[in-house]
C-alpha cells in the first residue's frame, strides 16, 4: 500500500472509533468496541472495517450487526469529516486476531521442556 492509503486507513480508524464512542446510540455497539485496522481497495470507494469485541460469540454477532446497521450513518458524518473525492462504502468483519494470538501464547506457555537441565539436541547439516 502507499502512503496516502495508509494515511487514508489510519484516518478512517480514527474517525470510525470516535464517531462510535460519541454518536452511535445502538445498544448493540454498548459492548466494549475496538476498530483494529481498515483496508482500503486501491481506488479508495471501498474499506473493510475489521472490529475486536469483547464478549461472547453473541456479543460478538450482535455488534456486527450494530456495526453494519449504522454504516451508512457512518458514511454520512465520514463525508463531512475527511476530504477525500469519494467517501468509501465501509463493509464490517470481525477480527479475531487478538484471540488467536492470546490462544497461541496460552498453547506456548503449556509446552514445558522435560527437564530444564538438559541441553537443546545438535542438528546436523547433513555432510
Amino acid at each position: 500500500m502507499s502512503r496516502r492509503t495508509d494515511r487514508i486507513n489510519e484516518q478512517l480508524r480514527e474517525e470510525i472509533s470516535t464517531l462510535l464512542t460519541r454518536q452511535v446510540k445502538d445498544p448493540r455497539l454498548n459492548a466494549i468496541i475496538s476498530i483494529t485496522r481498515v483496508v482500503s481497495s486501491g481506488d479508495l470507494r471501498s474499506a473493510r472495517v475489521y472490529i475486536s469485541v469483547i464478549g461472547n460469540q453473541e456479543t460478538k454477532n450482535a455488534a456486527l450487526a450494530g456495526m453494519q446497521s449504522a454504516a451508512s450513518y457512518l458514511r454520512r458524518e465520514l463525508r463531512d469529516r475527511i476530504n477525500m473525492k469519494h467517501t468509501p462504502f465501509l463493509s464490517y468483519q470481525l477480527d479475531d486476531s487478538l484471540e488467536e494470538a492470546d490462544k497461541l501464547f496460552r498453547l506456548m506457555n503449556q509446552v514445558k521442556p522435560e527437564d530444564k537441565n538438559t541441553e537443546a539436541p545438535e542438528i546436523s547439516d547433513g555432510g
